[in-house]
């Protein structure tokens, strides 16, 4: 099954379509995002975090609705994304992770959610994680070769070492490399799918794809 979260990022990045086509679908809402779901109609499972970004008004009507709501202090271990995640693991041992409103805003929350899936309590679920916005989709990958599909509303492609990695190749895309490595992060950006499929592949580390659409994303 998939899981879906909400966190509480701006509202313009979030693609409102898709999170209302997967009404039906299992959701988690993380602090402010329990507050748009209601507004969109969608009963989310369980909220969870500070709601240190939801009004009075706000948190009464979610308290009113969700039979389920997780609370913790601002001044904790996790991050309210990390909590809506760790739930979703626990609860459910999905197949699919996706997360909404994680990206934009402050940046570094962005960093902090970027960078979650490396953590150790979340390594085994890696790639099974995606942060999605109207732009953008961040998928990771652990060392092995892959096909990758393109999004028919993205038209850039993004390689990013998020560690340490070696033997990174693209063998098909627009701007090929073969065999590269490095010991620090580093974003090969801007490249293009040249058909609806394209490969990739690296011998160790770990590699985020990104694709990308171009323009304004509100």
């Amino acid at each position: 099954m998939r899981v879906n979260l909400l966190v509480g990022g701006p509202v313009e990045l979030i693609p409102q379509e898709v999170v209302r086509s997967r009404r039906a679908e299992t959701w988690i809402a993380v602090d402010h995002g329990a507050s748009l779901l209601l507004k969109w109609g969608i009963l989310p499972a369980a909220a969870v975090g500070d709601f240190d970004s939801t009004s009075p008004a706000e948190f009464a009507q979610v308290q009113r609705r969700l039979a389920e709501i997780e609370t913790f202090p601002p001044a904790k271990d996790f991050t309210d994304t990390q909590l809506g995640v760790k739930l979703a693991i626990d609860r459910y041992q999905p197949a699919q992770i996706d997360v909404f409103g994680a990206t934009g805003g402050r940046l570094d929350h962005f960093l902090a959610n970027l960078y979650l899936p490396l953590q150790d309590c979340f390594q085994n679920y890696l790639d099974r994680i995606r942060l999605l916005d109207r732009g953008n989709t961040v998928s990771y990958y652990r060392p092995g070769a892959y096909t990758i599909t393109k999004e028919a509303d993205k038209d850039y492609l993004a390689f990013v070492n998020l560690t340490p990695v070696t033997g990174l190749t693209l063998p098909d895309e627009k701007y090929p490399l073969n065999d590269w490595s490095s010991t620090i992060p580093f974003s090969w950006s801007s490249n293009r799918f040249t058909a609806a499929e394209n490969h990739f592949s690296f011998t160790s580390g770990v590699v985020a794809v990104i694709q990308a659409a171009d323009g304004p994303q509100g």
